[in-house]
């Protein structure tokens, strides 16, 4: 995106009326420059941007924008000390796509990268995640590890209760969890989690774990998305979620769990995830490749695999062969 597309854009988040000749004025562009723009914000960023004849140009519904210092300024000391840089992009293919590639030229452990929108976003088993631009969070971060890929299997559970935390110190109530690491509210995904790890056998590793958080979108924006999904706007309590607040809260409870994952692992954790898990206790399917395996969901293991009873038999089942869902 332009900069001076980001420009008009920052001008209507206000959601109010705004004049071609102010608009023009101030950005230093012809009134027709001002109208090209804005037809390429409505095709680019499938922004809904409404014109009325002597009143000027208007956002349907106003935008916070993500910003950077305000974000940063909401942090703890200790977790702006373990972030050595912080990139914010208007426009991106996907913040863990860039953030792995920047992990190959030595981006020190704790870089945070967001996004006001993802063009192609990725969620676990290559489904897609739908990223329509400054509606929800999208967000990622680089850590990295001494240990092997092997000791951190755990992780994406321990990463799904960091946002949960999040969520709750935001005042956010009546969310749980879905192994591995789903956030579901009335049964429909409110937030979800991609991580990546590459690393040698024996250690050590680069992990980029990407969130993405549902703030304010539309049944049109969703419509391509291929299961129940709800937003922050649309739960009680939670209409006027800022943005900028959520990410700060997201960065300080990954940043602090990430980095107590090296020396205590998941095991700390398992009575919290249990009190969070919506499925432990029912009778589930889990599907991997062809096959659909079906048993009693008994809960998770210290490495983060889920425990399967059939019969008199329990299995460990890692998230990596397998998805979940309930066969209710």
């Amino acid at each position: 995106m332009t900069l001076t597309r980001y420009r008009l854009i920052q001008a209507l988040a206000d959601g109010r009326f705004h004049s071609g000749e102010v608009l023009a004025r101030n950005l230093g562009i012809s009134r027709a420059a001002v109208w090209k723009h804005l037809q390429g914000l409505r095709e680019k960023l499938e922004v809904d941007i409404q014109a009325v004849s002597g009143r000027g140009y208007r956002i349907a519904h106003p935008l916070e924008l993500l910003e950077q210092g305000e974000i940063m300024a909401a942090l703890s000391e200790t977790v702006r000390d373990r972030i050595p840089d912080f990139v914010l992009h208007h426009q991106i293919d996907s913040t863990n796509s860039w953030l792995l590639e920047e992990s190959t030229r030595q981006a020190p452990s704790g870089t945070v990268c967001l996004a006001e929108q993802q063009t192609a976003g990725r969620g676990r088993r290559g489904r897609s995640w739908i990223s329509p631009f400054g509606s929800n969070v999208y967000l990622s971060i680089l850590w990295r590890y001494r240990l092997a890929p092997v000791q951190l299997s755990g992780l994406s559970l321990a990463a799904g209760l960091a946002v949960v935390r999040a969520l709750e110190q935001l005042g956010i109530q009546g969310i749980g969890l879905k192994w591995p690491n789903d956030v579901l509210a009335d049964g429909c995904k409110l937030a979800g989690l991609l991580l990546e790890v590459v690393g040698e056998a024996d250690g050590p590793s680069r992990v980029v774990v990407g969130v993405g958080v549902n703030v304010r979108m539309s049944a049109q924006q969703g419509a391509g998305i291929d299961q129940p999904w709800t937003d922050l706007s649309s739960m009680s309590g939670a209409r006027t979620c800022s943005r900028n607040r959520l990410a700060a809260l997201l960065i300080e409870h990954l940043v602090a769990m990430l980095n107590a994952f090296e020396t205590q692992g998941l095991a700390p954790l398992l009575e919290e995830w249990n009190r969070y898990d919506l499925l432990r206790g029912q009778t589930v399917k889990l599907s991997t490749g062809d096959r659909s395996i079906e048993g009693t969901h008994l809960g998770v293991d210290s490495q983060g695999a889920l425990l399967l009873a059939q019969g008199d038999r329990t299995r460990a089942y890692h998230a990596g062969e397998v998805s979940l869902r309930s066969d209710a």
